[in-house]
C-alpha cells in the first residue's frame, strides 16, 4: 500500500505537481509511494527533507512551465517580421516550444537523485535545472559539472560526498530509493535504506520494453567518465555486449549538446548514426527525454536516396573492391572525365572559339568547387572572354545555339545515378577511373542491371552526389543573389532619399543610423527570395556519433567524413561483433578510414547479460577472435541456458507469455515465425544493440553453427551478437 504522508508534512505537499498540457492543479499525495514490504523506507527522518523539497521543485515547475507559456505565446502572437528577424523570430518560437515539451514529459521525478556533502550541503540532481521565485536552485542538470560527482562519486573516490541517494520513479512518484554511504559514521541514519548493490544493479532485472529504458539515474562511473569527455578528435568507446555502449553514445550526444556551444544546431549541430531502423525505433524516446529535439538521427542507408531499396551485396569479392576507401575517390575522376576542355576551334557570331579560350574559362572554379556550380562559373567567364572581342554582347552570345551545345558537351549536366551506373556498365570507363583494378576486377565489378543498386554503391553514390552538387541548387543560388542585389539597390534608394529630404531627423540620430551600411544590409535582406529546404542529413555536422561502428567500411566512412569536416566523433562498437571481421585495432582501422587524433576507452563490465550466458557465448567469439573485449557479468540470474529442438518454440515462448506480465521475448534466426504480441522475430543483423528478457536462437545446422547455418567468423559473430541479447534466459535450439 503507497504511504500516508509523513506527519507535519501536509501544509508542504499540497504542492505537488500535476501536469496536463497547459493546465496545473494541486495535489495532496505525498510525493511517495513506497510498497507496503518497504515501509520502513518511509520513516519521516527518511523521508521529510525530500517532502520538503518536492514541494518547493512542484512549485517551481508550475511557475516555469506558466511564464513558458507565456512567452511562448506572447513570441506567437508577434508580427513574423522579414529576413533575420523572422530567423530569430522562429528560433525563439523553437527553443521555448522545446523546452516547454521537456518539462511536461516529466513532473517530479525531473529529479534523478540527491548528493549530502561531508560539509552538510544537499544538492538534488534533475534531468533539467530548476529554480525557485527567488532564484534559488532546486535542480541541477544532470549536464552540469556540479553534478558530476552523482555519477561519478565511487568508495575510493567519494568525491566530497558523504551520501548519495538515487530514485525509482513510477507514475510520478517514488517507488522506492537506494542509498550509498561514502562516510562510516553516515551509515545509521540510512540503515532502512542502505543499498549494497546500487539502485542500477537493483534494476537490471526489470522487464524490457518495445522502448528503451530510461536509465539515466543509474549511470555508472565508468560510464559517466566517458559521456563527460570532450569533443575534440575522435574518441572510440570500445565495449563488449552489455556494457551500456548505446546509453554511453546517447548520453553522451545530450551532454556535448549541453556542454559544449561550438555544437549548437546553427554551428552544425550532432548526427546520430545508427546501423538499423530497429535500432532508432528503439531509442527513439531518449534524446528527446533528455531534452534534445534537435539531433539528427539516421541510418547509413538513409544518407543516399537510393538507400530504402538498395539490396545487400551478395557477391563478396564485389563488396570488397567496393568497400575500398580509393573507390570513393575514383568518383573524382569519373567527374573529372567530364570537364576536359574541348581542343577544336568554334566561330560564333562573329568570333573564333579557340582552345586557349576554352581551357582558360575552364580554369576559373576554385578546386572542389561542385561541378554544377562550376558549370555556370564556367560559363559566366567564357561569355565574358568572347564578349571581349565580339560585337554582340554576352546576352546575344548566350543564346547562339551553337555554343550552347558545344558547351553542353563539353561541361554536361549530369545525375549521380548515371555517373555510378556507367562504372558497371562502360569497362574502360570503370578502367580510367579506377586504374588500380586488374582486368579481372574490372569484369567481376560489371553487371548488367547497373543501377540494381546494393548497400555497397551507396558511398559511391553519395560521394558523386556531393562532387555534382545540385544543378537546381546552382540557379536558386544565381536567383537569390539577384534578389538580394536588387534588394540592396532598392533599399539604397529608399535611404538616399530620406536622408536627403531629412523629413523624419527628430533628433534621435534616425539619419546617422541609415547612414550605416550594417542598418542597410539587415533592411535589404527582407526582400531576398526564401531559401530552399536543404537537406537535414547533407550536413556538415560539427560532430557525428557513430553507434556499432565495427560493421563500417572505408568507403562508407567516407559518407560521414564528408559530413564532418572537423573530425568531431564518438565511435562505439565492439570488435567482436563486426560480422565480416575486425582484427585490427580501431586506432588502425579508422587511421586508413582517414580519421584522425584517436583515443580509445573501454568498458569492460556486462551489467546486462547473466553470467550463465555469457559463460556459453565466450567460448564461441574466442573461436574466432582470441582477443575479443569479452566483459565479465556482474550478476547471475540462477536460469541454466536451455538446450532442445526447435519443436519446443511454442512451449517455450507460451510458457514464459504466461509468467510474465511484462517484458519481451525475440526469436532469432527463424525463418518462417511470425511475431506475436511482445515476441519479436528478426535475424541476426538486426537484433545488433537491441536487448530481449527471452532471447530463443534458432540454430539451423546444429550447435555452433551459427544462427544462419554455415562456418567462419560470420556464423560466429551472428551466434554470439544473438546469444548475448539476453537480459534473463536463452534459449538455444536446433532443427
Amino acid at each position: 500500500m503507497p504511504q500516508d504522508p509523513v506527519p507535519g508534512a501536509e501544509s508542504l505537499l499540497k504542492h505537488n505537481l500535476c501536469a496536463n498540457g497547459d493546465t496545473v492543479t494541486l495535489s495532496t499525495t505525498s510525493a511517495f509511494a513506497l510498497p507496503e514490504r518497504l515501509a520502513a523506507k518511509a520513516a519521516p527522518a527518511l523521508i521529510a527533507a525530500d517532502e520538503q523539497h518536492f514541494a518547493g521543485m512542484a512549485a517551481g515547475l508550475a511557475r516555469s512551465i506558466a511564464e513558458l507559456s507565456e512567452r511562448l505565446d506572447a513570441e506567437r502572437r508577434a508580427p513574423a517580421g522579414k529576413g533575420r528577424q523572422a530567423v530569430d523570430r522562429d528560433d525563439a518560437v523553437h527553443r521555448l516550444s522545446s523546452r516547454l515539451r521537456a518539462l511536461r514529459r516529466f513532473s517530479l521525478d525531473l529529479c534523478l537523485g540527491r548528493m549530502v556533502y561531508a560539509n552538510g550541503d544537499t544538492v538534488y540532481v534533475g534531468r533539467f535545472g530548476l529554480t525557485d521565485g527567488e532564484g534559488g536552485r532546486l535542480l541541477v542538470d544532470w549536464r552540469s559539472p556540479a553534478a558530476e560527482p552523482f555519477f561519478g562519486a565511487t568508495h575510493a573516490n567519494p568525491m566530497g560526498l558523504a551520501s548519495r541517494r538515487r530514485y525509482r520513479w513510477a507514475d510520478g512518484r517514488v517507488s522506492d530509493y537506494w542509498d550509498e554511504v561514502f562516510a562510516a559514521d553516515e551509515l545509521a541514519g540510512h540503515a532502512a535504506a542502505l543499498d549494497d548493490q546500487s539502485a542500477f544493479i537493483a534494476s537490471l532485472g526489470a522487464g524490457r520494453s518495445p522502448r528503451m529504458r530510461d536509465v539515466l539515474g543509474t549511470i555508472q562511473a565508468d560510464q559517466d567518465a566517458i559521456i563527460r569527455a570532450g569533443a575534440a578528435g575522435v574518441l572510440v568507446v570500445d565495449g563488449g555486449p552489455g556494457t551500456g555502449k548505446t546509453v554511453v553514445a546517447l548520453h553522451r550526444t545530450a551532454y556535448l549538446r549541453y556542454s559544449d556551444p561550438g555544437l549548437a544546431k546553427g554551428r552544425g549541430g550532432v548526427l546520430f548514426v545508427g546501423p538499423h531502423e530497429p535500432y532508432l525505433a528503439y531509442v527513439s524516446d531518449v534524446l528527446p527525454n533528455l531534452g534534445e529535439e534537435d539531433v539528427q538521427t539516421c541510418t547509413l542507408r538513409d544518407l543516399a536516396p537510393e538507400g530504402a531499396d538498395a539490396a545487400p551485396e551478395t557477391d563478396p569479392e564485389v563488396a570488397r573492391l567496393k568497400s575500398e576507401a580509393r573507390m570513393v575517390a575514383a568518383m573524382e575522376a569519373a567527374v573529372r572525365f567530364y570537364q576536359e576542355p574541348p581542343t577544336a576551334t568554334l566561330t560564333v557570331e562573329d568570333v573564333t572559339v579557340t582552345a586557349a579560350d576554352w581551357a582558360e574559362a575552364f580554369a576559373v572554379p576554385d578546386p572542389g568547387t561542385p561541378h554544377h556550380e562550376a558549370r555556370d562559373q564556367v560559363w559566366a567567364e567564357l561569355l565574358a572572354i568572347l564578349a571581349d572581342r565580339s560585337e554582340a554582347g554576352e546576352a546575344e552570345l548566350a543564346r547562339d545555339p551553337d555554343l550552347r551545345s558545344a558547351f553542353g558537351r563539353a561541361w554536361p549536366v549530369l545525375r549521380a545515378d548515371d555517373l555510378v551506373a556507367d562504372l558497371w556498365s562502360v569497362p574502360a570507363y570503370l578502367r580510367r577511373c579506377a586504374p588500380w583494378l586488374s582486368a579481372a576486377e574490372v569484369r567481376t565489378l560489371q553487371r548488367p542491371f547497373p543501377r540494381a543498386w546494393t548497400v555497397a554503391d551507396l558511398p559511391l553514390l553519395d560521394a558523386a552526389r556531393r562532387l555534382l552538387g545540385d544543378p537546381r541548387a546552382a540557379g536558386e543560388q544565381r536567383r537569390r543573389a539577384a534578389a538580394v542585389e536588387a534588394g540592396r539597390a532598392g533599399m539604397d534608394r529608399v535611404v538616399e532619399d530620406l536622408i536627403a529630404s531629412n523629413e523624419y531627423d527628430d533628433g534621435e540620430g534616425l539619419m546617422s543610423m541609415l547612414r550605416q551600411q550594417d542598418l542597410r544590409e539587415v533592411l535589404a535582406e527582407g526582400s531576398a527570395l526564401p531559401a530552399g529546404d536543404a537537406d537535414p542529413l547533407a550536413g556538415p555536422f560539427a560532430h557525428v556519433v557513430v553507434d556499432e561502428a565495427q560493421e563500417l567500411t572505408d568507403a562508407e566512412w567516407q559518407m560521414l567524413l564528408a559530413r564532418c569536416p572537423s573530425g568531431s566523433f564518438t565511435v562505439v562498437g565492439d570488435r567482436a561483433q563486426a560480422r565480416h571481421g575486425f582484427r585490427d585495432s580501431w586506432t588502425a582501422r579508422l587511421e586508413r578510414a582517414g580519421l584522425e587524433r584517436i583515443s580509445v576507452a573501454s568498458l569492460t563490465v556486462n551489467y546486462r547479460t547473466p553470467a550463465e550466458v555469457m559463460a556459453e557465448a565466450e567460448p564461441v567469439i574466442r573461436a574466432v577472435l582470441p582477443d575479443a573485449n569479452v566483459p565479465t557479468s556482474i550478476r547471475s540470474s540462477g536460469v541454466p541456458v536451455h538446450h532442445g529442438t526447435v519443436a519446443e518454440l511454442d512451449t517455450i515462448l507460451e510458457s514464459w507469455l504466461a509468467g510474465h506480465a511484462e517484458g519481451t521475448a525475440c526469436v532469432i534466426g527463424h525463418r518462417t515465425f511470425r511475431p506475436r504480441e511482445r515476441v519479436r522475430a528478426l535475424t541476426p543483423e538486426l537484433v545488433k544493440g537491441l536487448e530481449f528478457d527471452l532471447v530463443v536462437l534458432i540454430e539451423p545446422d546444429g550447435p555452433g553453427a551459427g544462427a544462419e547455418g554455415g562456418d567462419g567468423i560470420e556464423a560466429a559473430v551472428d551466434r554470439y551478437v544473438a546469444m548475448t541479447r539476453a537480459t534473463s534466459r536463452l534459449a538455444v535450439l536446433t532443427d
